[in-house]
């Protein structure tokens, strides 16, 4: 479930279609020094879908971009769960964060969701169900 590509079947140095617009990439480790918690503690994170993590170059990844100061974006695990609900996985739900949107300030969700519209962002995650 949180893994978007199995250990076996990444390939080292491919990197998938995903979010090539994210400003930077946090390994594991580092988004637990970021956060202040310990390694488990984001594992239970990411498998209680408050954050997110995809496979590159065969490391667990964060985007920088949703990892906030010392704290997930706030509005990030409801996002995470409408889109879930909608049936994207976790790759398909990066796409999606980091989607160019030039409705949205920032100009992508994951921006929007840092600013006043994050509200916006959960309304139009909760259509994509239906």
């Amino acid at each position: 479930m949180t893994d978007s590509v199995p250990a076996d079947r990444a390939v080292p140095g491919a990197e998938p279609a995903g979010p090539a617009e994210a400003a930077g990439w946090l390994t594991l480790p580092d988004v637990a020094e970021r956060l202040d918690v310990s390694i488990s503690k984001v594992h239970q994170m990411i498998r209680d879908r408050e954050l997110i993590a995809v496979r590159r170059d065969g490391v667990r990844r964060v985007p920088a971009d949703l990892v906030a100061n010392r704290t997930v974006l706030k509005h990030l695990p409801g996002v995470l769960n409408l889109l879930a609900d909608a049936g994207y996985d976790d790759e398909a739900a990066l796409r999606w964060l980091f989607e160019p949107d030039d409705t949205l300030p920032g100009a992508t969700p994951a921006a929007a969701l840092a600013g006043d519209q994050a509200r916006e962002v959960k309304r139009r995650a909760q259509a994509l169900g239906f």
